[in-house]
This record gives structure tokens, C-alpha cells and sequence, in this order.
């Protein structure tokens, strides 16, 4: 991976793990950054590092989201942000 690589990728990891969405497990699990790792680069890269931008991104387009990146807004959305 290059370095614009690298560095993109770390500021979605901050970007995510300081989301409102992922608050209620304080910086996001790291099964929760993964499932939405692959959506924001592919739907919201650019809002990428900006947090709440990328979270508003994610939550204008759910119908697009991954079936697992759904299901953490799903959860966050519910008030279960841990799996049962």
C-alpha cells in the first residue's frame, strides 16, 4: 500500500472511531471498523478524515451500505451497539 494509502486509511480508522456511531462503544470495536472500513472508501472517501462527514455519508446512503456495515448503524440506530 503507498503512503497516501496508509495515511488515508488511518484517518478513516480515526474518522469512524470517533463517529457518533460508533460513541456508545467509545472509539468503535474493531469488528464495527472493519464492516464499514470498505464502505467509506468506496461511497464517502470524499469526506475523509472529517468524522460527522463521513457518518452523514454512510447513514444519506444505507440503501448502498454493506450488509454488515448496515447492521452496525442498525444496531447504533436501535441502541445496541453490541452484538447479542
Amino acid at each position: 500500500m503507498t503512503r497516501y494509502g496508509l495515511a488515508l486509511a488511518a484517518a478513516l480508522f480515526a474518522s469512524l472511531g470517533s463517529s457518533t456511531t460508533f460513541a456508545q462503544e467509545d472509539r468503535g470495536t474493531p469488528e464495527q471498523r472493519a464492516a464499514c472500513t470498505p464502505d467509506a472508501f468506496r461511497l464517502c472517501s470524499a469526506y475523509i478524515p472529517d468524522p460527522a462527514s463521513v457518518e452523514a455519508c454512510l447513514r444519506f446512503k444505507k440503501a448502498d451500505l454493506s450488509e454488515a456495515c448496515r447492521a452496525v448503524f442498525d444496531r447504533a440506530t436501535t441502541g445496541s451497539a453490541r452484538p447479542r
